[in-house]
């Protein structure tokens, strides 16, 4: 079985590099659409980690992590958030 990552990132250079090392490393990818995708799709399948883009426009990345944090279900899911400039 496969380990799943979602991904909340909208920056298609990122998107790419993020892709390649998860297929790489033989894990299925999902980039979700909105903060509300992220919740949905991680109670779904759970995650063995959720990434998020600090610098995204399309998501509010700290919402995010606090949201997935108070969620019982997914309080225990890794998230690794990445900057860049």
């Amino acid at each position: 079985m496969s380990q799943n990552v979602i991904a909340a990132v909208d920056d298609l250079f990122f998107a790419s590099k993020i892709r390649a090392v998860a297929e790489h490393l033989g894990l299925r990818i999902q980039f979700a659409r909105s903060d509300q995708g992220v919740i949905d799709a991680a109670r779904g399948a759970t995650p063995s980690l959720i990434v998020i883009d600090l610098h995204s426009q399309k998501f509010q990345p700290l919402e995010l992590a606090r949201q997935l944090k108070k969620d019982e279900q997914l309080s225990s899911v890794r998230s690794w958030a990445f900057s860049h400039t």
